[in-house]
């Protein structure tokens, strides 16, 4: 009876028929928003480097926008799923908020420091965010109106230490076996699958201009033909991969080298 004379305490909304702005089509992502399509929810997902991977897995009802500003301006929820650079590092700040529906949620179990949360609590006490939702506590946040801070438990059952240690070894596998980039903290996903041809490099490298022309004016000089390429860059770092119709040479490995701005070689096949 006591529990029953207490639950209005409790008082919320459906989630059903609202609007959710999911920030980051990456793994977690993906599967908020295509679990919140399921829940009723009118899901609306913004990412401008979406994996072909993530394409593929994302639910056709949530709609991609390709300005966050949309998020902001029509979400009732926005949730965050981004990795924490230079560039996102306090991306949910006072002039976002300015931009959000009255009464919004935010929810971040992304990183602590995407939100400026001295913002965030300006915001809470002004009525203009409704709650933070955050697995990250800290004492900015601990114990404040309108603030739900619980621990970071996302990995903290018997299933998810197996499996982070399975990814783990199945991604090095990969990059050992194939050169693909998965989930690096410092370097950009990237993967070409099995290689098929004779030979596969690997290249790591400074993301300056005309990388890409050394390359190739190198390969074409011992007269090897690529089949398949792909180059991709994160802040100041890149890697590019290429798959050659020959066998990889000492000679072409240490050409390749003397390149400015390459940092290593590697031979994959």
């Amino acid at each position: 009876k006591a529990a029953e004379k207490e639950k209005k305490k409790f008082a919320g909304t459906e989630v059903m028929g609202k609007k959710l702005g999911v920030i980051g089509l990456g793994a977690i992502g993906v599967k908020v928003a295509n679990t919140a399509v399921s829940l009723g929810m009118e899901v609306y997902g913004y990412d401008p480097y979406v994996s072909v991977n993530a394409a593929w897995n994302l639910s056709r009802s949530v709609k991609h926008v390709t300005n966050v500003e949309e998020i902001y301006a029509d979400c009732d929820y926005i949730t965050i799923h981004v990795p924490l650079l230079d560039s996102t590092k306090g991306m949910i700040n006072k002039e976002a908020i300015s931009k959000m529906k009255d009464g919004v949620v935010l929810l971040n179990f992304a990183r602590d420091l995407l939100a400026n949360e001295a913002d965030v609590l300006e915001a809470l006490k002004s009525g203009k965010v409704a709650r933070y939702v955050s697995d990250f506590p800290n004492p900015t946040t601990a114990g404040q109106p309108g603030c739900i801070v619980i621990p970071h438990l996302g990995a903290s059952t018997e299933e998810s230490e197996d499996n982070c240690a399975k990814m783990a070894v199945e991604e090095l596998m990969d990059y050992l076996e194939n050169g693909n980039i998965r989930n690096s903290v410092n370097y950009p996903a990237c993967d070409m699958g099995v290689c098929s041809q004779a030979g596969r490099i690997a290249i790591f490298h400074k993301n300056i201009a005309n990388m890409l022309n050394q390359f190739t004016a190198v390969i074409g000089e011992k007269n090897i033909n690529i089949s398949d390429m792909t180059n991709k860059s994160r802040g100041e770092v890149a890697y590019t991969m290429l798959d050659i119709e020959n066998a990889a040479t000492q000679d072409l490995v240490e050409s390749l080298q003397k390149i400015d701005g390459v940092f290593r070689v590697r031979v994959v096949k």
